[in-house]
């Protein structure tokens, strides 16, 4: 990868360590994805903010790190692990060790947004802008639906393009590459967000590529998008989808089988002791729907609803957040469904949720049994 004369100056610590790191880590990461040199970004989004996420060594590595740095671009975080307005069931030994995270990258002029849907949050870059987005299904949702240019970015890859305002022209930053090469044709009919979250994972499990061409499919509304980008997000390389688009390569079918395989992979109970609806945080068109399937009734179940700070003091401006509390609801800001240490065996045998990212961890990270449920499916079974 060629840099310009100023790049390697800065890679070789003419302005400092935490600079000169930041591009170590992008040249390394350009020579592995064969990039040609870097480019401007408009936008980079960090993950690895959980403390659950990146633990005792990535907190001191952010600590040290960020000493001598600063963003050059507008830089957004993803979720982190508890609520800052409920944090009575938070050991103090876990605030503190979060609120460390949280204040080193406040330190280099990182916006606190802990939100893992920015799109829905903040003001966007043009269409064709190149971005690095490390959230997976933000970078699944910017690529497909918005135009933006990123590879599914690692959280320090997303670190180092903040740092610098760069990132390695590669792969879904080219726009020959973003052609899809292989086609899954779904016959299954797609009559909830649960559906879309199934063909998501099924793509990402099977797809060995970053694009994929979605034939038999229409996408409805921002909360399919962002279930199916979510689902692909999940598993694999795979970093967007298009949809009918033509293409020449494997053609891969997905249809009621299929669906059902993918569902048992992440169900792993009937029923469930606690609700999650938020992951992918919710944004003020879900929180409408499930406000509007769930009028003048109750939960059955403890039920949390994740969503970013912005959208709920949106939400609570309307309204809409008393509604849904009015059925038991508690809202979390700040946080989301995937590694929260709101939920563990302590408070749980199993859950149920309509996310089959928020299935994947849930399984996988928190142990906990789940029953993986479409939204109305959920209303319906645990309301009165």
């Amino acid at each position: 990868m060629d840099l310009t004369r100023r790049e390697e100056q800065l890679l070789n610590g003419a302005e400092g360590d935490a600079i000169s790191s930041a591009y170590r880590i992008l040249s390394a990461v350009g020579e592995a994805t064969s990039a040609s040199k870097l480019v401007p970004i408009e936008w980079a989004h960090i993950s690895g903010v959980n403390y659950n996420t990146i633990g005792e060594a990535g907190r001191r590595f952010l600590e040290e790190f960020c000493l001598d740095a600063k963003v050059q671009v507008k830089t957004t975080i993803n979720p982190m692990g508890f609520d800052r307005d409920n944090t009575s069931s938070i050991s103090q030994d876990f605030i503190h060790k979060q609120m460390s995270i949280v204040n080193s990258y406040k330190s280099i002029g990182v916006k606190d947004s802990f939100t893992c849907t920015p799109y829905e949050a903040y003001h966007l870059p043009k269409t064709g802008s190149f971005v690095s987005l490390a959230e997976t299904n933000a970078a699944v949702f910017a690529n497909s639906m918005l135009g933006l240019l990123t590879n599914k970015e690692s959280a320090l890859s997303a670190l180092a393009s903040a740092i610098t305002g760069k990132a390695p022209l590669s792969e879904l930053r080219i726009n020959e590459l973003r052609t899809p090469k292989h086609t899954i044709i779904s016959s299954l009919e797609m009559d909830s967000e649960l559906s879309y979250g199934l063909l998501g994972y099924f793509a990402g499990k099977e797809i060995k590529a970053s694009s994929v061409s979605l034939n038999g499919v229409q996408i409805r509304g921002i909360r399919e998008a962002k279930a199916l980008s979510a689902g692909i997000g999940t598993m694999g390389d795979l970093g967007m989808f298009s949809l009918n688009s033509e293409s020449k390569g494997e053609v891969i079918s997905f249809g009621k089988s299929e669906a059902r395989s993918t569902r048992d992979d992440l169900n792993s109970a009937e029923r469930g002791d606690i609700i999650l609806f938020g992951s992918p945080q919710l944004g003020l068109p879900e929180l409408n729907l499930l406000a509007k399937d769930t009028e003048g009734k109750k939960f059955t179940k403890p039920c949390f609803i994740f969503c970013a700070r912005q959208i709920h003091n949106q939400a609570k401006s309307t309204g809409l957040v008393d509604r849904l509390e009015r059925t038991g609801a508690k809202f979390m800001c700040d946080c989301c469904i995937c590694l929260t240490p709101l939920v563990t065996k302590q408070n749980a045998d199993s859950v149920v949720t309509n996310s089959v990212k928020g299935a994947y961890y849930m399984n996988n990270a928190n142990k906990l049994n789940v029953a993986l449920q479409d939204s109305k499916s959920i209303t319906k079974e645990y309301m009165t």
